[in-house]
C-alpha cells in the first residue's frame, strides 16, 4: 500500500455503538423511514405507535409523550417480557466465560445437545412415541417451517402436493410463504413453490376429498395450526384435530404442527397440538424459546424423517451458520428451563380464563364495538366493526377491515395498553401479555381494555376519535402497491 493510500481517510460511520446504547443519538423515526422498511413506520406514525418505546420494566413500556403502556405485544414471543433477569443473566454467563465456541459447526456441542435432548423429553412426556425424535435448530419460525418441509418432501419424494389451511400463517420466507395462502402477501411473490393446496379449515370432510381426488400416495404431508395465532386466535371445531390424526394415519401421510405460537405453554398447553388430540409426525417451534432475547427456531421430528432428509454424508444437504449458536442455545435452555419448572403451562391456562371473562363481560356490554372475541389460554383476540363503511371507501371491504385493525391499535395504545394486528385476519387486534406478568399488572390490562370499550362504545367512534386527516393519510399508505380486492389467488400452484 502506498504512503498516500494509507494516509487517505477511511469511511465514516454515522453513528456509534456506544451513542446509540447511551440513548438519544438520532432521530430513529426518520433515520427508518430513510434507510428502512420507510412505509411500514410511516403506517406506525400514522397511528401514532410508532416509538420508539422505553422499557420500565419486563410488563411496561413507555411512549415518546410518556403515556405509560401495559406490554402485550410481543407477537407470543414474550415469555417473560422484556428483557428478564434470569434469562439476561444466562445470556451474560455465557458471554463472560465463552467457555466453548460460538459456532460449534463441525463440532458436537453440549448447549446444543442438552436443548434438543430437553425439548424431545418434553414432547416425549406428553406424547410418548416421540422419546426417538431428533431436532435441528434454525434462526425463526419460518425457517423451522422450512426445515419441516424438506423432511417432507424427503420423506416422500414421489409426493409433490402438500396441504395446508386457509386462514394459516407461518412465515414469510419463499417456503413458509407457499403455504400462508394470503394474497396480500404472496401476490409479489409468485410463482411460488408449486403443489399447494389450501383447504377449509375445520373441514375434515374437504382433507379426505382432496386426499382422495390428488391420491394418498401424491401427498407429502398436511401442515396445521393447532389454534390459528395469526388468523385472530382461530380454534378448530372440536374432533378437528382427532379426526385429522386419524386421517394422516390411515392413508399414510404424515402431519405437521405449527406451534411457534401455540407451543410451549402459551395455550395453557406444552403442546396445543397434542393437547388437542393430534399426535404429530412434526413439531415446528420458535417463539417463546427465545425468551424474548435470541433468534431461535426448533424443528422436531421423527427419527425416520430426519434419517430420510440428512443420511449419511448428505447429513450436509442442510445447514445453517447461525442456527444452533451458543448463546442461543444458553438462552433457550434457561427459558425452556423456566417455563417448565414454573409450570407456565397452567399459569396460562389459569390466567387465560379470567382475561377471557373479562373479554366476554366487555363484548357482551360492547355490541356496537366487537363482533367477538376470542381465546386459547394467553392468546388473545378483540373482533371490531368496521370503522368506516366500505361504501365510504369506494365499496372495499378489505380496506375498512385493514382500517379497523390498525385504529383498534391506535385506540387501545391511547387507553395505556400496547396490542398488536393479526398477520393474516384484518380487523382483528390481539393481546398477548407475558405469561408471568403479575396478577396486578394484569388487572390493570384489562381495567384500560375496559376504558377502551366505554371511550368507543361503537366501531365508528375509533374513526371519529382519529379525524379525516390522519384516515386520508392511513387509506393513502393502505392502497400504495398491494393488493386488497379483486385479485383471487389461483385455486393452486402446480
Amino acid at each position: 500500500m502506498s504512503e498516500d493510500a494509507s494516509a487517505a481517510p477511511g469511511p465514516r460511520l454515522p453513528y456509534r455503538a456506544a451513542d446509540v446504547q447511551a440513548g438519544g443519538a438520532l432521530d430513529a423515526l426518520a433515520v427508518e423511514r430513510t434507510f428502512g422498511n420507510g412505509d411500514l413506520v410511516r403506517v406506525f406514525d400514522a397511528l401514532g405507535i410508532a416509538g420508539p418505546f422505553r422499557r420500565l420494566s419486563p410488563w411496561e413500556l413507555e411512549d415518546p409523550r410518556g403515556r405509560h403502556l401495559v406490554h402485550a405485544g410481543g407477537y407470543a414471543a414474550l415469555p417473560f417480557g422484556e428483557g428478564p433477569p434470569a434469562l439476561v443473566a444466562a445470556a451474560r454467563t455465557y458471554l463472560e466465560t465463552f467457555a466453548t465456541p460460538a459456532f460449534a459447526q463441525q463440532a458436537a456441542s453440549e448447549a446444543r445437545a442438552a436443548l434438543a435432548a430437553n425439548l424431545v423429553a418434553l414432547l416425549a412426556h406428553e406424547a410418548p412415541r416421540h422419546t426417538d425424535d431428533r431436532v435441528l435448530f434454525s434462526n425463526s419460525g419460518a425457517e423451522a417451517i422450512e426445515i419441516a418441509l424438506k423432511l417432507l418432501r424427503a420423506s416422500k419424494p414421489d409426493a409433490p402436493w402438500i396441504l395446508t389451511f386457509d386462514g394459516g400463517y407461518h412465515g414469510k420466507t419463499m417456503g413458509a410463504l407457499s403455504i400462508t395462502p394470503t394474497e396480500e402477501y404472496q401476490a409479489a411473490f409468485r410463482p411460488l413453490l408449486p403443489g399447494i393446496r389450501s383447504l377449509p379449515y375445520g373441514d375434515l370432510d374437504a382433507v379426505e376429498r382432496e386426499l382422495l381426488v390428488l391420491g394418498a400416495d401424491q401427498v407429502a404431508g398436511i401442515v396445521v395450526e393447532p389454534v390459528q395465532g395469526e388468523g385472530g386466535v382461530v380454534t378448530p371445531p372440536e374432533g378437528f384435530l382427532p379426526g385429522l390424526r386419524s386421517l394422516g394415519e390411515r392413508y399414510g401421510v404424515a402431519i405437521v404442527a405449527d406451534e411457534i405460537q401455540t407451543g410451549l405453554g402459551r395455550t395453557g398447553h406444552w403442546f396445543a397440538s397434542v393437547a388437542g388430540g393430534l399426535d404429530p409426525d412434526v413439531v415446528t417451534l420458535a417463539k417463546p424459546l427465545s425468551g424474548g432475547l435470541v433468534p431461535i427456531g426448533a424443528t422436531i421430528a421423527r427419527p425416520e424423517m430426519m434419517e430420510a432428509m440428512l443420511p449419511g454424508f448428505s447429513s450436509r444437504r442442510h445447514s445453517s451458520t447461525f442456527a444452533g449458536n451458543a448463546l442461543a442455545m444458553h438462552v433457550g435452555l434457561a427459558a425452556l428451563e423456566t417455563l417448565v419448572d414454573g409450570r407456565y403451562d397452567l399459569r396460562a391456562r389459569e390466567a387465560g380464563a379470567r382475561g377471557r371473562a373479562r373479554l366476554d363481560a366487555l363484548a357482551e356490554r360492547r355490541p356496537g364495538l366487537l363482533r367477538e372475541v376470542r381465546s386459547s389460554g394467553m392468546l388473545f383476540a378483540l373482533v371490531l366493526h368496521d370503522p368506516v363503511a366500505p361504501g365510504l371507501l369506494g365499496n372495499r371491504p378489505a380496506l375498512a377491515r385493514l382500517l379497523a385493525s390498525g385504529l383498534g391499535v391506535r385506540s387501545l395504545h391511547r387507553q395505556g395498553v400496547h396490542a398488536i394486528v393479526s398477520l393474516a385476519a384484518s380487523g382483528v387486534v390481539r393481546l398477548t401479555p407475558a405469561l408471568d406478568m403479575p396478577d396486578e399488572l394484569q388487572a390493570t390490562l384489562w381495567d384500560r381494555v375496559d376504558a377502551f370499550g366505554a371511550a368507543f362504545p361503537q366501531a365508528w367512534r375509533l374513526a371519529a376519535s382519529a379525524g379525516p386527516a390522519r384516515l386520508a393519510r392511513l387509506a393513502s399508505i393502505a392502497t400504495r402497491g398491494g393488493p386488497h380486492e379483486g385479485r383471487p389467488a389461483p385455486p393452486s400452484q402446480m
